[in-house]
């Protein structure tokens, strides 16, 4: 088990990297929206699972997952800006968590919204690099309106 939370920690990791580079994050999609997955860590005040929408920073893992459950899903393409602004914001607002890099297994590592917020803008900042934002004047006032709302 060790080993998994490893592994699943490692694949996390890349998908921040990933994701700041490219500033391109991947979804699937069917008509009824995107692909989702129960909390196996968290639960809500009734204690039922917490649910997750999940995310790739690859094409090519988003795809690996278009089976079982998934099988009438397709890929689709987020801006970083997009994902950050509207996606963890509004997920963060739904009480609904993060799931990144799930595999066809559906193991993957599970974030809430503000804390993946916070470690995408440190990669970004690290990198160098700032995103064009409709809501916020750039990652330092995103940063910081993140840091209010945590506070």
């Amino acid at each position: 088990m060790i080993q998994d939370s490893l592994i699943i920690e490692k694949r996390h990791k890349r998908f921040i990297k990933s994701v700041c580079n490219t500033e391109t994050v991947y979804g699937l999609k069917n008509h009824k929206g995107f692909a989702t997955s129960s909390s196996v860590k968290y639960e809500n005040d009734n204690g039922q699972p917490i649910g997750i929408i999940c995310f790739w920073a690859e094409k090519s893992l988003a795809k690996s997952c278009i089976e079982k459950d998934w099988h009438n899903y397709k890929i689709s393409e987020i801006l970083l800006s997009d994902f950050i602004e509207n996606w963890c914001v509004g997920m963060e607002n739904d009480g609904l968590l993060i799931g990144t890099e799930f595999d066809r297994n559906m193991f993957g590592f599970e974030s809430e919204p503000m804390e993946l917020i916070l470690e995408l803008i440190t990669e970004l900042k690290s990198i160098g690099k700032d995103l064009k934002f409709k809501k916020f004047e750039g990652i330092i006032d995103l940063e910081k309106q993140v840091h209010e709302i945590l506070a």
